[in-house]
């Protein structure tokens, strides 16, 4: 009966991890990419950099997570030009985590709640991911 009882502790605490977490937990190497710019120039770089990190890794043995906050959260607006870049990202694994403090900001700037990606994850705080991420063995690069 402790066995039982360990058992479904132990299901209860694994349903707490959260899915942007799980990718990374055996891959070779761990990388979260910070985009905190609006450039176009930089957006495009961020993803160029995840796909290339892909291209030399494989899938399977690399975990990317972008994370976006300030300006560079316009990477993730449904309109953006990237929007197809992102969903192939997505196929190959890569997630996307969008800053709500930064969210809530533009929210109160433009009038109405930006239309994110849906690929997009709401994070608490863009700059505490990273941290997270970092405290748990990501790399972080900032193209």
């Amino acid at each position: 009966m402790k066995n039982l009882y360990r058992s479904l502790l132990l299901l209860i605490g694994l349903s707490f991890i959260t899915p942007l977490h799980a990718a990374g937990e055996f891959a070779e190497e761990k990388i979260v990419l910070q985009i905190s710019d609006n450039d176009p120039f930089k957006q495009t770089l961020v993803l160029n950099v995840a796909n290339n990190l892909i291209k030399h890794y494989g899938k399977n043995k690399v975990a990317i997570e972008i994370v976006a906050f300030g300006p560079g959260l316009r990477l993730l607006f449904a309109d953006n030009k990237n929007s197809t870049r992102i969903d192939s990202l997505v196929l190959d694994d890569v997630t996307f985590a969008a800053c709500e403090n930064t969210i809530d900001s533009m929210t109160k700037q433009l009038g109405h709640a930006p239309t994110l990606h849906k690929s997009a994850k709401p994070v608490s705080a863009g700059v505490v991911r990273i941290i997270e991420l970092v405290n748990n063995g990501y790399k972080l690069i900032k193209p």
